[in-house]
């Protein structure tokens, strides 16, 4: 592991409902290195983007951040003032939305948008914003012209690239990207993970890649944490986690894609639903959908523990209970 440039501890995240409260997030931890790519996996609703708008303090009523602590560079960034932490965004941590559309404003220039991230967080004068801008798309193969044109007027994967170059603006140490090639064809997903993982040899950043699929996140990644109802469930390297997962969900999710190469077998999905977080059962979460229950999966809490070097579980399977 390497030196820990991000410690999420016990991370907590409740939501106000009309039926009650639900806790999307409940107690996540994990440590991201210093240049290490981590991955962040699991259906839809598993809380994966709550955890990423989390560590940039961006959720609103009737969302909150009921416990926990998250660690960059040994500072808890929860207890930063909202002054504070809108100098932190984007010049520390920065983040490439879901969607690329919606993300950027369709009224504004990119020019516009590029200096008013530039120049809200430093004291450079608007040529310098604009020539910081113009190199900026240079980097991620656009050419400098495009400036002045609208996110109308690019397509899908020059969106994509343009959003990836504002989050490296400020040269952050952390970039966290939620989906960044949503809706792109495998071409264009192929080329922006390239030139993403490029920059990131170039920069050094450190990056948390959030995707529901888990084949396309092994190529990019070091290491990979499954999520399943708000709760990280394991957590190995990226190369060990479809051949050797321990986990009965990952195995299922493993189960889901297709071999690139050799023998075509039968895709099993995983049987039955997500959980309802209004109707939380005791023990394992994962235990209606699962097919190697014991009895103490449904009497006992589940927690994440190391089981092997560098691999982590929270299934009564491996963790003796």
């Amino acid at each position: 592991m390497r030196e820990p440039l991000l410690s999420v501890r016990n991370l907590c995240v409740d939501y106000i409902t009309d039926a009650g409260d639900v806790r999307a997030v409940n107690n996540v931890s994990f440590d991201l290195g210093k240049g290490e790519v981590l991955g962040l996996a699991g259906e839809s609703g598993c809380g994966k983007s709550t955890v990423a708008f989390s560590l940039m303090r961006l959720h609103k009523p009737p969302a909150f951040i009921s416990g926990g602590e998250v660690l960059f560079n040994g500072e808890d960034i929860l207890k930063y003032s909202d002054e504070r932490m809108q100098t932190f965004r984007w010049s520390e941590m920065s983040m490439v939305f879901q969607s690329a559309m919606n993300a950027l404003n369709p009224v504004l220039t990119m020019e516009e948008q590029f200096c008013d991230v530039i120049m809200r967080h430093t004291s450079m004068t608007r040529d310098q914003a604009v020539r910081r801008a113009e190199g900026l798309l240079e980097i991620v193969d656009i050419h400098p012209s495009r400036l002045r044109d609208y996110p109308h007027q690019f397509s899908g994967g020059m969106r994509q690239r343009l959003v990836i170059a504002v989050a490296l603006a400020l040269n952050p140490k952390l970039i966290i990207m939620d989906e960044p090639t949503t809706a792109l064809d495998v071409v264009v997903q192929r080329e922006i993970l390239q030139k993403i993982y490029a920059l990131k040899e170039e920069f050094g950043f450190s990056i948390l890649f959030i995707t529901h699929d888990l084949s396309l996140m092994v190529e990019f990644t070091d290491r990979i944490g499954v999520m399943y109802a708000g709760q990280l469930i394991e957590v190995a390297p990226s190369k060990e986690i479809l051949s050797t997962p321990f986990h009965p969900y990952t195995e299922g999710l493993a189960g889901s894609f297709p071999p690139l190469t050799g023998p075509k077998p039968k895709l099993t999905g995983i049987p039955g639903n997500p959980l309802n977080l209004l109707e939380v059962p005791q023990g394992c979460r994962f235990q209606a959908r699962c097919g190697k229950t014991k009895e103490s999966c449904f009497k006992t809490a589940t927690r994440l523990t190391e089981v092997e070097q560098n691999r982590m579980t929270s299934c009564h399977l491996f963790t003796g209970l």
